[in-house]
Parts: C-alpha cells; sequence; structure tokens
C-alpha cells in the first residue's frame, strides 16, 4: 500500500547473564570456618556455660551481681549434681534431670523463675510474679529486699524433687 508505512519490531538486545562461579560447597565450609565469628575469644574453645554465668555476674558490677551470685551458690548448696547451661542469649539456667530454675538479671530487679513453680508447695508466698495457676512462676528480687534463704532453699529442694519424679523435658542446646 503506497503512503503507508509499516514500523519494524525493534530488534530483541540479548543479555549475557552473569553467573558467578560457584565455590564447591567444601570450599565455601571452609571459607567460613577460616573467619573468626563475633564471639571468638582468644582461646579456640568455646566457654563453659560456668565460665559465662561467672563472666556475667563480674559484668554486672552492682547489687544484681551480688544477687545472681548469692542464687547461684543456693543452688549449688541445696543441688550439688546440678548442671549450669547458658541458654537464651544470655540466661543462666540449672538443671537436675531437665531445667527447673532460672535467674536473669533486669534493669531494676533479678527475676528467678521456676519452670514448674505452679506445682511446688510456697508455704512462705516468695512467688511474687508469674500467671496465677500458670506453669512458670517467678521471684522478683529488687535492690535491697531481704532474701528468705531457707524458704528458697525449701523451693529449689521442692523443684529438684519434682524433676525426678516427673517427666520433664530434658535440657536441648548448650551445656557448654
Amino acid at each position: 500500500m503506497p503512503g503507508k508505512t509499516t514500523k519494524k519490531a525493534p530488534a530483541k538486545k540479548t543479555v549475557a547473564k552473569k553467573t558467578a562461579a560457584k565455590k564447591p560447597a567444601a570450599g565455601r565450609v571452609a571459607a567460613k570456618a577460616a573467619k573468626p565469628g563475633k564471639a571468638a575469644a582468644s582461646s579456640s574453645a568455646p566457654m563453659s556455660a560456668s565460665a559465662r554465668i561467672d563472666q556475667r555476674i563480674a559484668s554486672l558490677g552492682d547489687w544484681r551481681g551480688a544477687r545472681l551470685a548469692e542464687i547461684r551458690k543456693l543452688i549449688h548448696e541445696v543441688d550439688p549434681e546440678v548442671v549450669e547451661d547458658w541458654k537464651w542469649m544470655g540466661t543462666p539456667v540449672w538443671s537436675h534431670e531437665g531445667m527447673y530454675v532460672l535467674a536473669n538479671p533486669h534493669k531494676d530487679k533479678v527475676k528467678i523463675t521456676f519452670f514448674h513453680g505452679a506445682q511446688l508447695p510456697d508455704p512462705q508466698k516468695l512467688f511474687n510474679a508469674g500467671l496465677e495457676g500458670g506453669k512458670w512462676r517467678a521471684i522478683d528480687l529488687r535492690e535491697g529486699d531481704k532474701l528468705d534463704t531457707p524458704a528458697l532453699k525449701a523451693l529449689l529442694r521442692a523443684a529438684v524433687a519434682y524433676n525426678t519424679a516427673h517427666p520433664v523435658p530434658k535440657s536441648k542446646g548448650s551445656r557448654a
């Protein structure tokens, strides 16, 4: 047809895909292992849970560190077979045939949490935190609070007894 121009379709551009040469899996693993991690210390051995707890107590440098050390001492007095764990990115946990207590320093308190606290007798009414009737029960200790040592020891003994008498989940994860 005269006078009518036809448009030509633009030519398709072909783009060459860049394919990066991947290292074999073994090479990637070796390269990653060669890089020091964030938590790498001067030693290549991982820090034990007990050493981490020591370090945490020392790093607090105030009444919370002293209180955490006191709680830890009582746990070891009551349960010489206790296993110390370091869980959840910085929580000291104590186990005996399963986890039974943890202690966390907070800004204004140290919280002692019993995993099966709702099942434990508390005649001295130490539990002051946690859900009524829930599974976990806790004791919040603030600066200047007096610790009822005999009552806390009784709770710790009851927690160990509960763990040995009931099928509780065993601790999973780091014992280092």
